[in-house]
């Protein structure tokens, strides 16, 4: 069984097991798992459903497991041409680790 949802203007294809990064967003100090509901498409053996755009009822339960995870650095080099200007900056994003324990539709 596997569910594609839809999270901060991603799209995600996940079964039950996968870990994933999602967008840090404010829980609380002590959530142990995360809802999503905006889920787009279940699928399993025998049967496939696809939202328009949502699927109504479906829910995908994780598991967090780290709180907050560092993503790669990005670097950003801005010049100007002819000119004795530039600048370098970095930026790494921050994500919430996830494991996929539950789908239901």
């Amino acid at each position: 069984m596997y569910a594609v949802i839809e999270d901060s203007g991603q799209q995600f294809r996940v079964s039950e097991g996968d870990v994933l990064d999602v967008d840090l967003r404010d829980l609380a100090e002590d959530a142990k798992s995360i809802e999503f509901e905006r889920v787009l498409m279940v699928s399993d053996e025998k049967d496939t459903k696809v939202g328009m755009p949502l699927v109504d009822g479906a829910k995908v339960v994780g598991e967090i497991l780290d709180p907050m995870v560092k993503g790669e650095k990005v670097h950003i080099y801005r010049w100007r041409r002819r000119k004795a200007s530039k600048r370098k900056t970095g930026h790494r994003q921050k994500y919430i680790r996830v494991r996929i324990s539950k789908i239901s539709a």
